[in-house]
């Protein structure tokens, strides 16, 4: 490939880069195995006769699909094995990602959860469909199936989401509200004030991967999660710390112990309360705090 070639092809892949990202992210749940298939991508990208491509979004979309379908279906055995509840890596996002409503919807931690019950074809046409807007055509070449059976598969997963995604689409303003005054309430570790801001069927997942203490089980129930939170803040010796931040598009705390990032809580808002808490504390998801992602639908 002379200079000239690999110079162009390498302004094209940079100019997608955030797209495919988000692609493989959405996919995938983990920044570290998007970054892989990025890679992946690349390589196989510089080695394409680059007068022979049509259409290089379309084609970029369909290698970074391909690559992140082969990788979801290795990390199922592996997530199989984990400890505990396994939840997304939380990625500290820029604002326009918070003002892309869509966009803040498709990635975040209630929906991505949701997009783990599905199996990965179903998932990347999901995604590929519901959140980038894909021709059937385009996807079918994607996934190596027929547009017909695209078709179905898309239904199929649209209809399975639809049943478990937030019944609402709450306003940011109002998820920052209820957060901070759940802040404020975990700044007292009083139990009934956690128990003012938690929905009563409030479901907390913790994400400790082994390597930090988190529960093994979902915590169920606004007496229990609000015991087990109390608890936790009571147990410790070291200067804790609820910091607001923006995680993948939606309001969310960071918390620290000794100025040190302990972990990420997002939540997710009904009716002005609480009903979901996902609580990331395994180190190996949150080394991406320290800067913001850039995320995007185009």
């Amino acid at each position: 490939m002379s200079t000239r070639t690999a110079d162009a092809a390498t302004e094209v892949f940079v100019a997608h880069r955030n797209l495919l990202f988000t692609v493989a992210y959405e996919m995938l749940g983990s920044a570290a195995d998007a970054e892989d298939v990025l890679q992946e991508t690349w390589l196989r990208w510089v080695e394409v006769d680059q007068d022979q491509v049509r259409d290089q979004r379309a084609y970029l979309v369909r290698v970074t699909t391909r690559q992140s379908l082969n990788r979801l279906r290795a990390l199922a055995r592996r997530r199989e094995a984990y400890v505990g509840p396994w939840l997304p890596e939380p990625l500290l996002t820029t604002p326009d990602v918070a003002q892309d409503v869509e966009l803040a919807e498709s990635v975040s931690m209630a929906l991505m959860l949701v997009l783990e019950t599905l199996s990965p074809t179903e998932r990347a046409v999901f995604v590929l469909r519901e959140v980038f807007d894909v021709g059937y055509d385009e996807i079918a070449a994607a996934v190596d199936k027929t547009p017909a059976a695209v078709r179905q598969i898309a239904h199929r997963a649209r209809r399975h989401v639809e049943a478990r995604r937030p019944r609402e689409t709450v306003s940011a303003r109002e998820s920052r509200a209820v957060l901070e005054s759940f802040r404020s309430a975990l700044a007292t570790g009083d139990p009934q004030r956690l128990l003012d801001v938690l929905a009563p069927d409030v479901v907390l997942l913790s994400d400790g991967g082994g390597v930090r203490q988190a529960a093994r089980h979902p915590v169920a129930g606004a007496d229990k999660v609000a015991r087990f939170i109390a608890g936790g803040l009571r147990r410790t010796n070291a200067r804790f710390a609820a910091e607001p931040a923006v995680v993948n598009g939606n309001p969310a705390l960071v918390l620290r112990l000794d100025d040190e990032v302990d972990g990420v809580m997002a939540a997710r808002v009904v009716d002005g309360r609480i009903t979901g808490l996902y609580y990331v504390r395994n180190p190996g998801k949150l080394s991406r705090l320290g800067a913001e992602t850039p995320l995007t639908l185009g």
